[in-house]
């Protein structure tokens, strides 16, 4: 049984900043909450904590437990503080990461080892699956008998906020082995100490990078202790409660632990090599339990759910991982969303809204691959009349003038201050690629569309004679209208200005869909000019740009503060996810793609360690932005690397 790749770092990354506080590692509950860090033990992020919890939804995270500084006391009195932390002044003190020795994530379990001499201390760190609850482990492993003093750093706040020293009191309670602190979330461990002091000034580098607020205070509420001989162990634990109160508590921090290898053994043990087996264990990281059954994080630390990643990413989270018993329930449920023939967007708003063109189009094509997966009749017959529904409602015209053109049959869409496409950034209200008019990616996505919902009706028993005419019409106008004479495909056809033939990667999912409207049954009899034109201007180790390096809005770095970034974000930035656009695209056509996964797999022990980004920037050396742990990223390599020989 092939075991997740094991990520080790030696003190040459851990020991020097920036290399390991640029390195990233994230726990998670099962329920959209998180512990995350840097390998450094540094926190770079407002987001970065120990137990980071999701008390209604991944879209209301709030932090809890922000660190546990551990120091030791030697035989001789000197005591040594292990934690690193950097502040407003710019010192960073302590200078804990200089100790360290190694760093290893293996089974999804995070473990740093710092030396001192000949006394050498483990910390690991896990949550308990479903619970909002994390335990961490310190244990001594070699040298004489020490005294162990860990500090607890709490606050409680909104995940994309800060909290000041001056702001309402935090309300913390002390227990007899811990604290309890804004009766939302408990410490306990051995030898507790109350304390009550404000640390000031914690600063968050990357936060300052990205253009927001790098500064928040941090309350110290008291420290555990325990005296440790070589083998034992000072074990904390965290949690979170509810509506109803905390509830009892949890197993012990090393049962905790060892429950989370377990459970990493379990989901890989079909997995046929070890890549197979660390995509597996990254994508477990976003699927989660939601109100209405599973659910999926788009990405972390920032994201919630949102639909349209759910759906792209569906077959690479749920089929290719054998969890399609889990990915029904969560089809079951969308399509309860379902209203104007539009699937619902539940986003980072916390609020259902009807906002994309197309995630109901994904969600089409998502039912149609598990049922072709899974041979699901009922969940076939199940939805069909809601799939119907989406047919009439495109047909009549829906939301923010999402409708079928009667004259070719084709998608258009596109509304004052909206971007209802995937590339969805806008600026003080001005969408950057509106788009509007007929998308290719929409109308690639509008035909496969009506050849999966035919089938399904064909599975079902149903005449589809009216959806094959929809489709013949919808394709023979596509391949009318959307190649140009520069050997690729228009992004979109009619509109404000007329066509805009920027070369973007959208164009690929008239190929590599399983119904596209430019794929064909013998590779040999496809164009491969656009999908060349791709691999040329488009691709990078880490997946296609988004836009072409010689146009004239090309932005080469996804930096700066949130104006600059969402002006680059679609503009050039390269998007890891559509790696599985491209790679159906040349396999449709007949182009060889020798060694395509390589730059993305070195790069699960780039950045998000075991994991791949959302985004990178579009010029060399490609460096990792954005997210770095993203669903449908992981989803797409995943699907991609389980397709090839």
């Amino acid at each position: 049984m092939p075991a997740p790749t094991a990520f080790t770092l030696g003190p040459g990354t851990c020991a020097t900043l920036p290399a390991g506080a640029e390195r990233e590692w994230v726990v998670t509950d099962g329920r959209g909450g998180y512990a995350m860090g840097t390998v450094s033990g540094l926190r770079t992020r407002r987001y970065h904590g120990l137990l980071v919890v999701a008390p209604r939804s991944p879209a209301r995270r709030r932090v809890a437990l922000a660190s546990l500084d551990p120091v030791l006391e030697l035989e001789s009195g000197q005591r040594i503080r292990l934690a690193t932390h950097e502040w407003a002044s710019g010192a960073v003190d302590p200078r804990g990461h200089e100790l360290l020795s190694s760093f290893e994530l293996r089974d999804g379990v995070p473990r740093w080892r710092w030396r001192i001499g000949d006394v050498v201390l483990e910390r690991e760190v896990a949550m308990r699956h479903g619970h909002p609850s994390v335990g961490v482990v310190h244990r001594l492993l070699a040298g004489p008998p020490v005294r162990l003093l860990v500090e607890a750093l709490c606050t409680w706040r909104d995940a994309h906020g800060e909290r000041r020293a001056s702001d309402a009191a935090l309300r913390v309670e002390p227990t007899v082995d811990g604290v309890v602190v804004e009766d939302a979330y408990r410490l306990r461990g051995p030898g507790f100490t109350a304390d009550g002091e404000w640390l000031v000034g914690a600063y968050a580098r990357e936060e300052a990078a990205r253009g927001l607020n790098p500064t928040e205070d941090l309350l110290r509420v008291g420290r555990f202790e325990a005296a440790l001989r070589p083998g034992e162990c000072l074990e904390i634990s965290a949690w979170a409660g509810s509506a109803n109160g905390l509830p009892a508590g949890p197993p012990p921090a090393s049962e905790v632990v060892a429950a989370a290898r377990a459970r990493a053994h379990e989901l890989t043990a079909a997995a046929g090599d070890a890549v197979t087996a660390t995509l597996q264990l990254a994508a477990d990281a976003f699927i989660v339990a939601g109100a209405d059954g599973p659910d999926v994080v788009a990405g972390y630390p920032w994201f919630g759910a949102w639909s349209r990643d759910t759906m792209t990413a569906y077959e690479g989270l749920f089929l290719a991982t054998g969890r399609a018993a889990e990915g029904r329930q969560l089809l079951r449920a969308y399509a309860a969303t379902l209203s104007e023939g539009m699937l619902a967007n539940t986003a980072d708003t916390g609020r259902t809204e009807y906002n994309t063109a197309d995630a109901t189009l994904w969600f089409l094509h998502a039912v149609d691959r598990h049922v072709e997966s899974t041979g699901d009749s009922d969940l076939a017959a199940e939805l069909i009349d809601a799939l119907d529904g989406v047919v009439t409602a495109h047909l009549r015209g829906t939301r923010f003038g999402i409708r079928i053109d009667p004259v070719d049959g084709l998608l258009t869409q596109g509304a004052d201050g909206r971007a209802l496409t995937w590339m969805d950034a806008v600026v003080d209200g001005t969408p950057i690629t509106p788009r509007r008019g007929k998308a290719v990616d929409l109308n690639a996505l509008w035909v496969n569309g009506l050849a999966a919902l035919a089938g399904l009706r064909r599975r079902t028993g149903r005449d589809a004679a009216d959806l094959n005419k929809l489709h013949d019409r919808a394709r023979a106008s596509f391949v009318d209208r959307f190649p140009t004479p520069l050997g690729w495909l228009s992004d979109v056809v009619d509109g404000p200005d007329g066509d805009d033939r920027a070369l973007r990667a959208n164009q690929l999912l008239a190929f590599g869909l399983p119904y596209g409207p430019l794929r064909t049954d013998d590779p040999a009899a496809g164009d491969p000019r656009p999908v060349l034109a791709a691999t040329q201007a488009l691709l990078t180790p880490l997946g296609p740009r988004s836009l072409a390096p010689d146009d004239p809005a090309y932005v080469g770095a996804h930096r700066g503060g949130p104006s600059e970034r969402d002006h680059a974000y679609h503009q050039g930035t390269v998007w890891p996810w559509l790696i599985g656009p491209y790679a159906d695209a040349a396999a449709a056509v007949g182009v060889a793609t020798p060694a395509l996964l390589d730059g993305l797999l070195a790069h699960l022990g780039e950045w998000g360690l075991g994991s791949v980004s959302e985004t990178a920037d579009g010029d060399p050396p490609h460096a990792a932005t954005g997210c770095p742990f993203q669903a449908w990223s992981v989803a797409e390599v995943l699907r991609v690397h389980r397709s090839r020989p």
